[in-house]
């Protein structure tokens, strides 16, 4: 079994590579581009993004789309609220003509990229994201998730709604919820992205 971490490590890890090795901008932008390079890309693409830095990878896959001549569209569940990085790759995304939408008929996507929510996500999955991710999983498309499934918890894998991926692309390293719970289920396929970012703490190989 591959090597995982608890989302608290995750976490640390990541601000401890962006105080010492590299700027939040450029993670970001590894981040996406590592999603962007993982899977294959059918148009039309729906990108859903919640709020977090999920969203903000999910922008620069779009943007990356953009480049490619894949045709690509951003759906927006909550009004704009991105961190600083997050902001910059969307503007980006304005810049080049990108659509952005707040809701529509799933079904048109041949390929989805779900970035709703991150490895931090715990608890309850509420509107508009609920009524998002059950789209998803009835829409018939090719669903990619960035980082980990949306609705699962990022370290027990359990959730009771959360989307059910053809290919999850993980980011830096696995987390436990990438292999307990219900990631069986969730995850058809998953590979994990080294994109710089140093682990401080505790790791484990699951058994």
């Amino acid at each position: 079994m591959p090597v995982c971490v608890s989302t608290e490590v995750m976490r640390n890890s990541d601000r401890w590579t962006i105080e010492n090795l590299v700027p939040s901008k450029e993670l970001m932008a590894r981040a996406g581009k590592a999603i962007f390079e993982q899977a294959q890309w059918k148009a039309p693409v729906g990108i859903i993004c919640g709020k977090g830095n999920n969203a903000g990878d999910g922008f620069v896959v779009a943007s990356l789309l953009k480049d490619a001549g894949i045709g690509c569209e951003i759906v927006l569940l909550f009004e704009e609220s991105f961190s600083e990085d997050g902001k910059y790759y969307f503007d980006k995304c304005l810049e080049k003509g990108i659509p952005v939408v707040t809701d529509g008929d799933y079904s048109r996507y041949n390929t989805i990229l779900d970035c709703i929510f991150g490895t931090g996500f715990k608890g309850e999955v509420r509107e508009p994201a609920k009524s998002a991710i059950g789209k998803i999983n009835n829409s018939g498309a090719y669903v990619v998730c960035a980082d980990i499934n949306s609705g699962l918890n990022g370290d027990t894998g359990l959730g009771d709604l959360y989307v059910r991926s053809d290919l999850t692309v993980s980011i830096g390293t696995y987390k436990y919820g990438h292999f307990l719970g219900n990631a069986g289920k969730a995850m058809k396929n998953k590979v994990n992205c080294d994109i710089g970012i140093r682990i401080t703490g505790e790791t484990k190989v699951l058994s």
